[in-house]
């Protein structure tokens, strides 16, 4: 009975990783698309800091339901919010600068995204995880920790997909990655707002 209430709880976690990471999935895609020639130590890096921000956020929610809740309960409207108005910056911003690159003569390929825009996808994509912390509630400490354990495993496994996707496309679409990117951005806040709203 043990091992199927095990296994259970494994397919739920993987389910519910799965779920999760849809959204730094294809903002995964989207820096692939604009860096066609990342090495694989960036992808792994990045994969992982999605991957961080998608274990911390289900704990920081699993804490906050077992110490502050009503607190939570009210910050929890506000996480539409926030993932839209973080990704629309972003997407903004890649839509200007593709834009801008297009009416150049020579079109250059697009810096790679620093370590603030990074964060910033990291947080839009992954605060709707702060919401798992009220799902997991009933866990103890050791497998609320297991279960993001395995969440942040599959947002990594599906980043890194997302970044190798994004590259093999964004070889093809040399120019206009940035205009695409920065619309695909701007879809998925739209995307976290109305699921969230």
């Amino acid at each position: 009975m043990n091992d199927v209430v095990n296994q259970i709880f494994i397919l739920n976690s993987v389910a519910l990783g799965i779920g999760l990471a849809m959204d730094a999935f294809s903002v995964s895609m989207v820096n692939g698309l604009g860096e066609p020639n990342m090495p694989q130590r960036r992808q792994c890096c990045i994969a992982g800091l999605y991957a961080l921000f998608q274990f911390g956020m289900p704990m920081i929610g699993w804490l906050a339901v077992h110490t502050i809740a009503t607190y939570f309960t009210a910050f929890q409207k506000f996480i539409p919010w926030i993932a839209l108005f973080l990704l629309l910056y972003l997407g903004i911003s890649m839509l200007r600068e593709g834009i801008h690159t297009r009416h150049e003569r020579e079109v250059k390929e697009r810096l790679p995204i620093g370590m603030k825009g990074l964060l910033l996808q990291a947080v839009a994509t992954s605060i709707d995880a702060l919401s798992v912390g009220f799902t997991i509630a009933e866990y103890r400490i050791a497998a609320a920790l297991v279960c993001s354990t395995i969440i942040a495993a599959v947002t990594f496994i599906l980043c890194f997909i997302g970044l190798f996707l994004g590259r093999k496309i964004g070889t093809k679409l040399t120019g206009k990655a940035s205009i695409l990117g920065g619309l695909i951005l701007i879809a998925i806040g739209l995307e976290i707002f109305i699921r969230g709203v």
